[in-house]
């Protein structure tokens, strides 16, 4: 094979990393023994931490810097929940970078963006996630030039008032606390928050920060879920030119470039 067609060939391989097929091993029922047991104990734990049955509990889910898991971590505890015969939503709350509705194959032509605008109703950015039948996903839908400001909108408190009257648990992906308000300005809304740190990756003063902050906007911290994957380091920086950071936590934004946090050890999904 000459060098041309070896560069092509690796190539193809890279952009075949992210696949829908390949995301949907690491969700649901397609999960491994150990990782479906560990989600298992987390929705125990956040039971016990939230124990009134007579309301829905609205958890907001987070991290300190991209690329821990927070999404991944947001579907399974979801589809974890659904299990129970919960009835549970998702919110793809993180309008700035989504990735949940690529990871489930999702059409995000409408979502909680046009929702907050008033350009769409609940019914028409409603899905089903595919994982359960209990498990019903709002994405972000279009990208705004103002997310913070939607969050922290009346509407998005009226939106979730009504949306917990038909659910017994709702979950926002949130963007990281170090990256942008988002997370913050939600916290008044939301029963508690879940931080999401990946062995071997997250950097020690990002996730004091990100505690400082958290209690700083009053928000009740419900824990921290340690996640650690081992997919090669090529598709960590394959996902980093989307995920971009620039300056010492912040620069969270549409396009950049990665910038190493800690030791880089992370499957690069969010």
């Amino acid at each position: 094979m000459s060098a041309t067609a070896k560069a092509r060939h690796k190539s193809k391989r890279r952009l075949s990393i992210y696949s829908a097929a390949d995301d949907k091993m690491l969700l649901g029922s397609k999960l491994g023994f150990a990782a479906s047991e560990a989600y298992k104990l987390l929705r125990t734990n956040l039971v016990f931490a939230l124990p009134d049955e007579q309301k829905c509990r609205v958890i907001g889910v987070t991290s300190s810097v991209r690329g821990e898991g927070k999404s991944t971590t947001t579907l399974n505890l979801g589809y974890t929940l659904a299990e129970t015969d919960k009835k549970v939503l998702i919110i793809e709350a993180d309008m700035r970078l989504p990735t949940i509705s690529k990871r489930l194959g999702l059409q995000n032509a409408e979502g909680l963006s046009d929702l907050l605008a008033g350009i769409s109703y609940g019914g028409d950015v409603m899905q089903e996630s595919g994982l359960h039948p209990e498990l019903k996903v709002i994405t972000a839908g279009s990208i705004p030039p103002n997310p913070s400001e939607l969050l922290a909108s009346e509407r998005m408190k009226k939106t979730l008032e009504v949306l917990s009257e038909e659910f017994d648990f709702i979950l926002l992906d949130l963007p990281p606390v170090t990256a942008v308000s988002d997370p913050l300005v939600v916290a008044p809304l939301v029963s508690g928050m879940i931080v999401v740190v990946c062995q071997d990756y997250t950097n020690r003063r990002a996730l004091d920060e990100t505690v400082r902050q958290i209690e700083f906007s009053n928000a009740k911290l419900l824990g921290f879920v340690m996640n650690r994957s081992n997919i090669q380091e090529k598709s960590r920086k394959h996902y980093g030119k989307k995920y971009g950071y620039s300056g010492k936590y912040h620069g969270y934004g549409y396009s950049g470039s990665h910038q190493k946090t800690g030791r880089d050890k992370t499957d690069g999904r969010d």
